[in-house]
């Protein structure tokens, strides 16, 4: 273990295929998230709160689902929120 690498406390495995797994991991990193992924080793990511978790969520499914999945998403969320104000 290198000794200029952070420990992480409380630790969660996420499964990602190899290319998107480098691009959750730089997200994570400008998002100030605790993280660490090496060579052929799974990404390992701090989760301390509800709201990172939410974070970590949120990226993954950015780059992982498909462009129509996410515009489909978007579109529903819309609806909700139209739905909503409609309501008051």
């Amino acid at each position: 273990m290198n000794p200029n690498e952070p420990t992480l406390q409380t630790e969660s495995l996420i499964e990602i295929q190899c290319d998107d797994r480098w691009q959750v991991y730089h997200r994570l990193q400008e998002l100030d998230i605790a993280c660490q992924c090496g060579y052929r080793k799974p990404l390992k990511v701090q989760v301390n709160d509800v709201s990172t978790a939410i974070q970590i969520w949120s990226v993954v499914q950015q780059v992982t689902l498909s462009r129509q999945m996410l515009a489909n998403r978007l579109e529903n969320c819309w609806k909700i929120c139209r739905f909503e104000e409609n309501r008051e």
